[in-house]
């Protein structure tokens, strides 16, 4: 698998050195301790999947009211990457942790994740998404298998919508991911959009979650872009616990989440590009689908990290 990359060596140094440093602990509003949580605290990690101060703004909102809930302290942890993640999990660094579906599949196999939580919409429903695969309006490009011989930005190799999918596409339409175009992964879904509208790529994957914000935020006009392919709707983030950890304790977690606001998730469903809603019950079901493309495109976590 190719892993070239858009951004420059030193500025993608920058990012990834100050992703891994972000660890924000978050203090309960009561000072009562509780024997609910592991040692009094908690560790909750998120994959990188946008970056910025509005992405981290709503990730601390999130674990203060998850603090509030549980009665103890929550330290965010922001990994460098979608398969740190699930090593740090593996490693017992994070007690609670957000996983993009792909990353999911891996966290539940490795680290015995279980999904307790999801995003829903206004009316209680799970949130999903699509991939796709852009190109600009006036490409020549009219199809999937007409991308042979061009470059592609994808996200993340540990990404569903940014790079599990719309591999998959590729291979439906006849070509070989590694040998038929030039796959660059760009970092993130915001570096794949933007190395697009700057013209870096001939096609980049964007999800709707980034089109979405982008859009919102005046970095992408879909106008001037065209969509070759879209996936079918892709089951959102679950929020996960360690599988080796109290039954009582997954419990606290998932009624501590499942109490949550709207507005305490706007913030979060913000940068989802959803519209704010409660969190409902989460099923390893639901990722039934992403399992079963893992397992047809032969995928080990080493292929993704």
């Amino acid at each position: 698998m190719k892993n070239r990359r858009i951004l420059s060596a030193a500025l993608l140094a920058t990012l990834v050195s100050a992703v891994a440093a972000l660890s924000i602990t978050v203090l309960p509003a009561t000072a009562a301790k509780t024997s609910t949580c592991p040692n009094g605290h908690v560790n909750f990690g998120v994959e990188p999947y946008d970056a910025g101060a509005k992405f981290t703004g709503a990730y601390k909102a999130l674990t203060a009211a998850l603090a509030k809930n549980l009665g103890c302290s929550v330290s965010l942890i922001i990994n460098t990457n979608y398969t740190a993640e699930v090593e740090a999990m593996k490693a017992n660094k994070i007690d609670v942790g957000e996983f993009g579906p792909l990353g999911y599949i891996f966290a539940h196999q490795i680290a015995h994740a279980q999904p307790v939580a999801v995003f829903a919409d206004k009316n209680h429903k799970p949130v999903t998404y699509t991939a796709a695969l852009w190109v600009p309006k006036d490409s020549p490009i009219m199809t999937v298998a007409d991308l042979k011989g061009h470059t592609i930005a994808f996200s993340d190799p540990g990404s569903t919508s940014g790079n599990l999918m719309p591999r998959y596409a590729l291979i439906k339409a006849g070509l070989n991911p590694d040998k038929d175009v030039t796959i660059k992964f760009a970092g993130g879904h915001p570096q794949s959009l933007l190395a697009l509208v700057n013209g870096q790529v001939d096609a980049a994957e964007i999800n709707s979650q980034q089109q979405t914000t982008a859009t919102a935020a005046h970095q992408f006009d879909p106008t001037k872009f065209r969509v070759l392919w879209r996936s079918g709707p892709i089951q959102n983030d679950p929020i996960t616990v360690r599988g080796n950890l109290p039954a009582a304790f997954q419990a606290a977690v998932k009624n501590a989440l499942l109490k949550l606001t709207p507005a305490q998730l706007k913030l979060v469903d913000t940068e989802l590009g959803v519209d704010s809603g409660p969190m409902v019950p989460a099923k390893d079901s639901m990722y039934a689908n992403i399992r079963a493309l893992v397992a047809a495109e032969h995928l080990k976590i080493s292929d993704i990290g």
